[in-house]
């Protein structure tokens, strides 16, 4: 994606881009620091040209001024898996959470590091958008003092992996709680871990990343979708 906008350059900038256009035009190709001698200023002045005028780097810009197709950045790895979760994303989950979350009077929310900041974000965006009784809770004790048979405990978890939720599931099974994971990175272990599991994603995070690390940002695609739902029924 490129913006350029050329009213935004100062007149040192637009002697520039002047000098670069009426070189472009008799030269086969303007070498960066050519560039800084016919421009009478140094190489850093021209690459911060070129950026404020919106181009990636000094070859964008000369590709765009001899009128080449402009040399792509290199795509990012993490927007690309994200508009594979979106092309493929399954409504379907949306509207068995939203079942689970109808048949509930109250929603606990849990998860470790990364994942509690996103659990207690959406403990605000439950208590906004519905009447439900909805907490984020970031320790075991607390969790397994007030869930019971009305309550719907949501464990939210990039992989998985970084530790085991059995001691959790096993004590809060004995007070009736429906228990159910949403994670992202595909993990067998965590089936006995609940009572159900949305899995999210189909393309891992790359490895050499710590489950603290990794994104959250499939959870907020994901959630955002139930608090959606949940605001539209209120208008209705």
């Amino acid at each position: 994606m490129i913006t350029m906008d050329l009213s935004a350059l100062n007149p040192l900038e637009k002697h520039i881009h002047d000098q670069m256009v009426r070189h472009s035009k008799t030269m086969p190709a303007i070498r960066i620091n050519q560039a800084a001698e016919f421009c009478q200023c140094s190489v850093s002045k021209i690459s911060k040209f070129v950026k404020k005028l919106g181009f990636n780097n000094y070859r964008q810009y000369v590709d765009f001024l001899y009128g080449k197709e402009v040399t792509p950045a290199a795509s990012s790895d993490e927007l690309k898996r994200l508009s594979s979760f979106i092309d493929t994303f399954d409504t379907a989950m949306i509207d068995e959470l939203l079942s689970l979350i109808d048949s509930h009077d109250k929603i606990a929310l849990f998860g470790y590091g990364p994942s509690l900041l996103c659990a207690q974000y959406f403990e605000y965006r439950f208590r906004n958008s519905s009447d439900k009784t909805t907490m984020a809770v970031s320790d075991e004790v607390t969790l397994k003092n007030m869930v019971d048979e009305s309550t719907l405990l949501l464990i939210i978890t990039g992989t998985g992996r970084f530790q085991s939720f059995q001691n959790i599931f096993d004590a809060v099974k004995k007070k009736g709680t429906k228990v159910v994971i949403i994670v992202e990175e595909y993990n067998t272990s965590l089936f006995s871990q609940c009572d159900k599991i949305f899995w999210l994603s189909s393309s891992p995070q790359p490895s050499h990343l710590k489950p603290y690390e990794k994104s959250r940002t499939l959870f907020f695609i994901f959630l955002e979708e139930i608090i959606q739902r949940l605001l539209q029924r209120k208008l209705e």
